[in-house]
């Protein structure tokens, strides 16, 4: 029997079915567990969740004397309702990237720890509980439907030692931005979201030591390391009821067009359309992120290369169709005006590609700081445009992430 209870009831023994609140509200990734912590009972009460499902057949029922909220007979009752509350909740008219900028870095930060607790989860030899992971997954699509530009921006930002789990959220966020500039329906949206959450989930059972190594592999650390699509699609599999989308493209975003890829050495149409997504926003997220062995490189500059690569290495639909989601100066991409003053790229304006809204804020012919100044390079009355991009390794500006996002100490 399925009971709606309040937090104040729980105790230890009792199957937690649901919380009845967003993601965001409690400190687990998933559900569907058995209360057997006073600690995890203690997190619930000092949140802002009020109200639990149990599920009184695989766990303990309320005690003598109380009354549950409400009971429910089967599982789509209770989904029915947590539905109807998460669709009054979501708020996904689109919101400049200053205004999402504060809810997506909260985003990241829960998202983190809820990655750090799937590897362990996987390394620990547990089931992939996939299930669990939707409603991550469903938080970080409705931040992009918000604005794609914030979180995606915002997670490029990990630290070298954050990589391996930011990497995930990274890309489930692209992997949503993506399927939308391809029109793929809503339910393609999510899968495509959730298989780039899991995509890299092998890495949870590579050596840290290899994984984090600060210098260049060896041939046989490079071995290890393409075992973990392998790895990844046998974790995924003791999970219950995983789609194939996010199988193959767990398995499969390693393969590149010419065939030169890993582990099977696919061709263009033997890949499937997921895969070849994820292969394109793996390697952004890969290359724009620093690393232990090497800083990352300027977002503008980064679609530039892979531009190069396209040729064999991705599929030329799909990286355009990335490049129209991100914006060919995605945000935080240096660049020089047709004024010679230096800028950082705030937020795409939808009107061009090339068109972005920026914050200036250096003159190349004064060489000194200026007063920041937004320009949306879009306006009517906008005499600017970008002529160049420009290397920030060659410039230094210790406070470029802080300029575009607002947010200190990033």
């Amino acid at each position: 029997m399925l009971k709606k209870i309040g937090v104040d009831q729980l105790v230890i023994g009792m199957h937690l079915k649901e919380f009845c609140g967003s993601w965001m509200e409690h400190p687990f990734w998933r559900t569907g567990f058995v209360l057997t912590d006073p600690k995890d009972i203690a997190s619930i009460l000092a949140s802002s969740i009020k109200e639990v499902w149990i599920d009184a057949s695989k766990g303990l029922d309320v005690a003598a004397g109380q009354s549950a909220v409400s009971e429910a007979e089967s599982d789509a009752q209770v989904e029915a309702e947590l539905l109807s509350a998460v669709t009054e909740r979501r708020e996904i008219a689109p919101v400049s990237t200053a205004v999402e900028i504060q809810r997506a870095a909260q985003i990241c930060l829960q998202s983190k720890q809820a990655v750090i607790s799937m590897f362990q989860e996987a390394r620990m030899g547990k089931a992939v509980d996939t299930g669990g992971a939707q409603k991550l997954v469903e938080e970080i699509s409705d931040s992009v439907a918000r604005n794609p530009g914030a979180l995606i921006s915002l997670a490029r930002l990990k630290t070298a030692d954050d990589y391996t789990y930011m990497h995930s959220v990274a890309v489930c966020a692209m992997m949503v931005a993506l399927s939308n500039q391809l029109g793929l329906d809503e339910q393609q949206t999510r899968l495509a979201g959730l298989s780039g959450l899991m995509h890299d989930l092998g890495k949870a059972m590579m050596p840290m030591e290899v994984l984090n190594k600060p210098g260049k592999l060896t041939d046989a650390e490079f071995s290890i390391i393409k075992s973990h699509p392998e790895e990844g699609h046998r974790l995924l599999l003791t999970g219950r009821d995983v789609d194939p989308m996010v199988l193959d493209v767990c398995l499969h975003h390693h393969e590149k067009t010419d065939g030169s890829g890993y582990p099977k050495g696919l061709k263009s149409d033997e890949i499937s359309l997921f895969a070849k997504m994820g292969a394109v926003c793996d390697v952004y997220d890969a290359i724009t992120s620093n690393r232990p062995y090497k800083a990352g490189w300027d977002p503008a500059e980064s679609l530039r290369k892979m531009a190069e690569w396209s040729n064999g290495h991705f599929d030329v639909k799909v990286f355009q169709a990335f490049v129209k989601s991100l914006g060919i100066y995605p945000i935080g991409s240096l660049v020089r005006l047709t004024s010679g003053r230096l800028g950082v790229v705030m937020e795409q304006t939808g009107k061009s590609l090339t068109t972005p809204r920026v914050k200036v804020f250096f003159s190349t012919k004064s060489n000194m700081r200026i007063l920041p100044e937004i320009v949306d390079l879009s306006a009517s009355g906008a005499h600017e445009k970008i002529v160049a991009r420009e290397d920030p390794a060659k410039w230094r500006f210790s406070d470029l992430n802080e300029l575009w996002s607002g947010q200190a100490g990033i």
